[in-house]
């Protein structure tokens, strides 16, 4: 049995007296995937900010793979919406020391190759949500965090995301449709 890829014990996270996160702990494997729910508020995109090596947490001791080898995607798809598709990984892949070539391959997996070299202001918020997923699959990380995923994806987005969650490598999701990812998950962490 490998050794854990996430190692969380006991995380805590506090806000000035607001206290957000208590005694939290994760395990997870290289293959594994985490299914994080809760209702809002409930400490959720905390948790996967403090995963994703985002944030600190002010509680507990947390053993993570190094930020380059970790992909987030939360309810913004972190990208520059004055810039294309085609500038905005460009310049991903220039801090990633990626290949040029992976661009291509990725806006033309998640159907946005069309699209290219349009700016990212006129894009639908599912078009959006697609290039976040690009961004977010760049530099191949170990560890994808993703925090409601599916925000305004349609059907066919929402086969795409699938594809990325069949690929080899631990996954931590969170998210108010469970049902969605239950099949797929080998833990789960509800918060109250």
């Amino acid at each position: 049995m490998s050794p854990p890829l996430v190692a969380a014990h006991g995380l805590g996270k506090r806000f000035g007296e607001r206290r957000v996160l208590t005694a939290v702990d994760v395990e997870l494997p290289p293959d594994g995937f985490l299914l994080v729910t809760g209702p809002n508020g409930s400490g959720k995109t905390t948790l996967l900010r403090i995963l994703a090596r985002l944030s600190a947490p002010t509680a507990g001791t947390l053993d993570l793979p190094a930020r380059e080898r970790i992909g987030y995607l939360g309810h913004d798809p972190l990208v520059y919406r004055e810039l294309t598709p085609l500038e905005n990984l460009a310049l991903f892949a220039r801090l990633y020391r990626v290949e040029r070539e992976r661009v291509g391959m990725l806006l033309e997996r998640f159907g946005l190759w069309e699209a290219r070299n349009d700016r990212v202001s006129t894009f639908s918020r599912g078009m959006q949500q697609r290039l976040g997923l690009c961004r977010l699959l760049l530099h191949e990380p170990d560890l994808v965090v993703l925090d409601e995923p599916t925000n305004a994806l349609d059907a066919q987005g929402l086969d795409l995301l699938d594809s990325l969650l069949d690929e080899p490598r631990a996954v931590i999701v969170a998210t108010h449709d469970p049902v969605r990812f239950e099949a797929r998950s080998t833990q789960r962490l509800a918060f109250a």
